[in-house]
């Protein structure tokens, strides 16, 4: 409430409480800018790749897909980085043939009409996102160089392998971030590290900037 008045710039809280109670309580006070998603940071090998969406949508369809990728690629943009997204898959361009496949496919096909002002290239597996040398086969790609931004087909696929690398370790992985909030809210995880809250603090005064210029 101290946020949605102006008696604060930005808020993080989740610490004691699970993240969809304090979302649907954030949701009572603020409204969405154009769309929420959940936006993580993975850093690995030199690299920063972006994952979307870890913490909103479910099952999103074409639609939700293509909001999901607009939202992400503004915000690696407003972080200063030229963003190139992938719609990851189990599938390769339709080969096997699936459900989800289809919504990514549908999705890629919306931002085409939309013609927006980034990259982006799907459906695809995670080698070929990520590594410039396997696309030999793949001639019609349009990326051009590894994304940096990887759309997920659903919430389980996003969340299950973010933390699947970092349980590996030798990776490290923010968030998710929260985006898309006419304010700044970030909802850390129940028992979050100091280096946790710091780190959502951070990008939560970052964020209240970039919303407060847009």
């Amino acid at each position: 409430a101290m946020v949605a008045r102006g008696q604060a710039d930005a808020m993080v809280t989740g610490v004691t409480r699970n993240f969809n109670m304090v979302l649907k309580e954030v949701r009572r006070v603020l409204d969405v800018k154009e769309r929420m998603i959940g936006l993580s940071i993975l850093l690995a090998k030199g690299r920063t790749l972006f994952v979307a969406d870890t913490s909103i949508h479910e099952l999103p369809n074409a639609e939700e897909l293509a909001e999901i990728a607009i939202q992400a690629a503004d915000t690696v943009r407003k972080l200063g980085k030229t963003p190139r997204v992938a719609f990851l898959s189990y599938s390769t361009f339709g080969n096997p043939p699936g459900d989800r496949g289809e919504k990514v496919r549908e999705a890629i096909r919306i931002l085409d009409q939309r013609g927006v002002d980034f990259e982006y290239e799907g459906e695809m597996p995670p080698e070929l996102a990520l590594d410039p040398e396997a696309r030999a086969a793949y001639p019609f790609m349009r990326l051009s160089g590894h994304a940096n931004v990887l759309v997920m087909p659903a919430i389980h696929s996003a969340s299950i392998s973010t933390r699947l690398v970092q349980s590996l370790g030798g990776a490290t992985v923010i968030g998710p971030l929260l985006v898309g909030l006419e304010k700044s809210v970030q909802i850390v995880s129940l028992g979050a590290s100091v280096s946790e809250i710091i780190t959502a603090a951070t990008f939560a005064a970052y964020d209240e900037g970039a919303v407060a210029e847009g």
